[in-house]
């Protein structure tokens, strides 16, 4: 892109200094741009491992699930599920990576995964019932992770738009 100026020594001064802080925040952009790559690529590590494995007790989980709805009415499973006195709470924070606000979720309070009849229902109620209470921590981390993915990605997607408009 040519630009038309005039043949000033003041003119030429300017635009040094515009060339300057261009190549300045060219390298401070990419610098953030492979900050961002690093940071993203270290979640996404975090994200396949967690995801494994939370994948691998859903799987034992539907199991106990087929196991329990063979033996049981679906109107009584149902019941269980509605009969619970207490519900899971979850609280959202925010988490600053790089000046990227990205969410965190905590739990306040798990409820108590046995308030069934324990005579009236199959044993795999039990194990279905600890399965899923201890599940739940980290079904909720893998939901923070793939939103902090989502929002770096985001943010690495305009950096890296931003860096190559500067080139």
């Amino acid at each position: 892109m040519r630009l038309s100026v005039n043949a000033t020594r003041m003119e030429l001064l300017r635009l040094r200094k515009r060339l300057l802080l261009a190549r300045r925040g060219h390298k401070l952009l990419r610098d953030k741009q492979e900050e961002l790559m690093r940071r993203f690529l270290e979640i996404v590590g975090k994200l396949k491992a967690l995801r494994k494995e939370v994948e691998e007790n859903l799987i034992s989980a539907f199991k106990l699930s087929a196991y329990i709805s063979m033996s049981l009415p679906g109107y009584k499973i149902k019941n269980i599920g509605l009969s619970q006195p207490q519900r899971l709470t979850i609280k959202k924070t925010q988490v600053r990576i790089m000046n990227i606000t990205t969410p965190k979720f905590e739990i306040e309070t798990m409820p108590e995964p046995f308030t069934y009849s324990l005579i009236e229902t199959p044993f795999e109620m039990d194990a279905f019932a600890e399965t899923i209470k201890n599940m739940m921590p980290r079904i909720i981390e893998l939901a923070q992770i793939e939103s902090a993915i989502v929002i770096l990605a985001d943010e690495l997607e305009k950096t890296r738009r931003r860096v190559n408009a500067l080139e």
